[in-house]
């Protein structure tokens, strides 16, 4: 389900849903000229309502032009029938809902570029990865753990040996590689060296680098597989360890499915 509530006039307007519309609205902008895209700010004011109306009007004139879209609704889904296929500056920051809109276009290009290479490259697979990519980088804010790494200190299972591996090889990247052992496993993948002088901090400060490790650690754990039968519980398993934030991972999976046609 797209969303839960009614959005646009008189609608409950949920913020996240409202961005799933608004965004939406900009996929059919070829059946709504001369309108302008909108601001996908999950805040649906007049121009919001005014390209539902006439939305509704254009392609939907056997119904009354309400303003606002419901659930399973046809207005719903003729908007869906209007998408053009993959993944747009609109539609990620719909999936991306608290995501500033530096960071949308920060991530955007690393996103479509590595998810390509990586055979992320159906709307389920692109869906639950994103989804996954939501929760884990607090929508594109964190590519660094905030803790301080000394709960990995002497951490031999993450391959943490040598004094101060633990603050040195906490999480970094949109889904956080940890620990020496990982860090010299995703250079031996692309011939780099993530691990002396400055180097472990590139996951984190470079955007391509932030985005190629979480793609190399979901090919490197088979995740692909496991999204083509839509096994969200099992993906966060691998990923987290357990199912810590599972309802928000499954809230950005409905929207990015929703918005990806998955």
């Amino acid at each position: 389900m797209c969303i839960s509530k009614s959005v646009g006039q008189g609608g409950a307007n949920n913020r996240a849903e409202s961005k799933v519309v608004q965004a939406l609205l900009n996929e059919n902008l070829g059946r709504l000229k001369p309108f302008p895209p909108i601001i996908v700010d999950g805040n649906p004011g007049k121009q919001t309502i005014d390209m539902i109306s006439e939305f509704q009007r254009r392609v939907l004139p056997q119904l009354t032009a309400s303003g606002h879209v419901d659930p399973a609704s046809p207005t719903l889904r003729e908007l869906r029938a209007g998408m053009n296929r993959g993944l747009s500056l609109d539609k990620l920051q719909a999936i991306m809902t608290t995501a500033s809109p530096a960071d949308i276009v920060r991530y955007f290009k690393p996103l479509l570029a590595n998810m390509a290479t990586n055979q992320i490259n159906t709307p389920l697979r692109m869906a639950h990865f994103l989804a996954q990519v939501g929760h884990e980088s607090g929508h594109l804010r964190y590519c660094e753990e905030l803790a301080d790494g000394e709960a990995y200190e002497g951490r031999t299972d993450l391959g943490n040996t040598q004094p101060g591996d633990g603050p040195r090889f906490k999480g970094r990247g949109l889904i956080q590689l940890t620990g020496r052992a990982n860090y010299v496993a995703f250079g031996a993948a692309r011939q780099r060296d993530f691990v002396t002088g400055a180097k472990n901090l590139l996951p984190a400060t470079d955007p391509n680098l932030a985005v190629d490790v979480s793609c190399w650690y979901w090919t490197a754990h088979t995740l692909n597989t496991l999204a083509d039968v839509d096994d969200l519980k099992t993906i966060t398993k691998k990923i987290n360890g357990g199912f810590n934030g599972l309802a928000d991972r499954a809230e950005n999976l409905q929207r990015a499915k929703c918005l990806l046609g998955a």
